[in-house]
């Protein structure tokens, strides 16, 4: 997954760790099946994916 924060926040140690593990999702979905959120509620919110995609947000929206 492509990342968009600025040399300052990948100072940050959290940042720089946060970045790298969503850099290794490739938001195939297959991780889906196996996640009881996803499957108890069926919304890709709460799935792995979209959980990655929030964070991602908030952390990127960070000033």
């Amino acid at each position: 997954m492509q990342t968009n924060f600025t040399s300052e926040q990948l100072a940050d140690p959290g940042i720089a760790e946060a970045n790298s593990i969503i850099r290794n999702c490739v938001h195939c979905g297959f991780c889906n099946a196996t996640c009881p959120t996803y499957v108890l509620l069926g919304d890709e919110l709460d799935s792995p994916r979209g959980r990655i995609t929030l964070i991602k947000d908030m952390l990127e929206n960070q000033s």
